[in-house]
């Protein structure tokens, strides 16, 4: 390298210190950063070192600089824009976070808004992008923040309406009742039933699915905060499951849960048992689905105590291998008369019906009241029609599951979920444009 002369080397201070002064705060800049603070406030040499950071942690709109760069290409982010939503045929993702809203307005206008908004917000978040970027200081954050760094762990995000959308009380809440699906109304009573109505119901349901517990509550999180004054939350369940890729996730009572799953592997199958046609009316549900949400408490002390016999006698399979009697493999066919009568896997399949199931396991802790474990399954399923899938199985299974003295039903749901969003659209359009609101 060459020797600099001293007139080069005034050239040189000359043209750096332009870029140095640029970094300096300014006066005027000052005087903006002090009012955040207050008026009046005398701000130690701390305190001016905050400011200094933060005249430097947010270039501004229009420097082409980010605080926070959204992920791009993630190999782990499942598209929130379909026409059908996500999250139902999706391979289930280990972690769920299920949250029902409850509307507190009467407005149909603002109920599309928050559409909307909570379509935008999910696709963001899907994408593994925060949602916002830098920011007003003087004001909260967009994003709550904490899944910054993490990728989009193959979030989904899937949506759903409840009967009390649509009417409440008798109630035209929003002139949608015209469009309540026939479908949706809450399940019959049945045996055994001992729900708590805080956890029943619900006007909008939101399933985040996703690889990791955190970025599942992220979502439902910010899409509470978004609400805020005009969505609250009503109830909400985590679960999980846990499974080798591709193999089918074990219930608290030991037994694998979801086996029949795999008969809906097809795309014809999940059109004839899965998918609203467009041949079913209402026609806003064409690729959509209906949505069981039953939380089940399971009795894990009495079932401990039973042998390993009766334990597979009352749930019908083969507790190490989940195959049916007689058989080795899971999936090996068999008929009716290989499952012992009155069992639970006996029963479900008298019914003839197939469903998606997408079930998770929750452990809530020790039950003050009996010491026990307060812990089951959050059965979550996916059918076309649920007068004709869900409760003809449902009442078979309440009244002679071999299993019910070892569980109970605590909370229902049920939720049309339409189908999804065409890239900038919003769930729930097709609502919206079948009465032209």
């Amino acid at each position: 390298m060459m020797d600099s002369t001293p007139e080069e080397e005034k050239n040189d201070a000359r043209e750096e210190r332009p870029e140095k002064e640029s970094e300096s705060i300014s006066r005027r800049e000052m005087l903006k950063l002090t009012a955040i603070a207050g008026t009046g406030v005398v701000l130690g040499m701390s305190g001016m070192a905050t400011l200094m950071s933060l005249k430097h942690a947010d270039p501004g709109p229009g420097s082409g600089m980010s605080a926070t760069k959204p992920q791009e290409g993630a190999s782990d982010a499942i598209p929130f824009y379909g026409s059908q939503q996500a999250g139902i045929a999706t391979p289930q993702q280990p972690y769920v976070c299920f949250a029902a809203f409850d509307i507190l307005h009467q407005d149909a206008g603002e109920l599309l808004k928050l559409l909307q908004e909570w379509s935008a917000a999910s696709a963001l978040m899907t994408a593994g992008k925060p949602l916002s970027e830098g920011g007003n200081v003087t004001a909260p954050p967009a994003d709550t923040g904490e899944t910054k760094g993490l990728s989009p762990s193959n979030l989904t995000l899937t949506f759903g309406f409840g009967p009390t959308l649509f009417r409440s009380d008798g109630k035209d809440r929003f002139g949608l009742a015209s469009e309540q699906p026939a479908e949706l109304s809450d399940i019959p009573p049945m045996p055994g039933d001992q729900f708590n109505p805080q956890w029943c119901g619900g006007d909008i349901g939101v399933q985040a699915c996703a690889d990791d517990p955190g970025v599942a509550f992220h979502a439902i999180r910010n899409l509470a905060k978004a609400s805020k004054g005009t969505a609250a939350i009503r109830w909400v369940q985590n679960g999980y499951i846990g499974a080798p890729d591709g193999q089918t996730p074990r219930n608290l009572f030991g037994f694998k849960d979801g086996t029949a799953n795999r008969e809906l592997d097809s795309d014809a199958a999940r059109s004839q048992h899965v998918w609203v046609s467009s041949s079913d009316a209402p026609a806003w549900m064409a690729n959509g689905t209906y949505l069981v949400a039953r939380k089940i408490r399971m009795f894990l002390e009495p079932w401990d105590r039973a042998t390993l016999a009766e334990q597979e006698i009352t749930f019908g399979r083969l507790k190490e291998s989940g195959a049916p009697f007689g058989k080795k493999n899971e999936f090996a066919p068999a008929p009716l008369s290989q499952f012992p009568a009155s069992s639970h896997v006996w029963l479900a399949r008298s019914a003839g019906t197939k469903m998606l199931r997408r079930a998770y396991n929750y452990v809530e802790g020790i039950d003050g009241g009996t010491g026990e474990w307060d812990a089951g399954l959050f059965f979550i399923s996916f059918q076309r029609s649920v007068k004709q899938q869900f409760i003809p199985m449902l009442s078979l299974l309440a009244k002679l599951d071999a299993l019910n003295k070892f569980t109970s039903h605590v909370s229902s749901a049920v939720f049309a979920c339409p189908p999804g969003a065409g890239e900038g659209g919003f769930v729930g359009e097709t609502l919206f444009r079948s009465g032209n609101r």
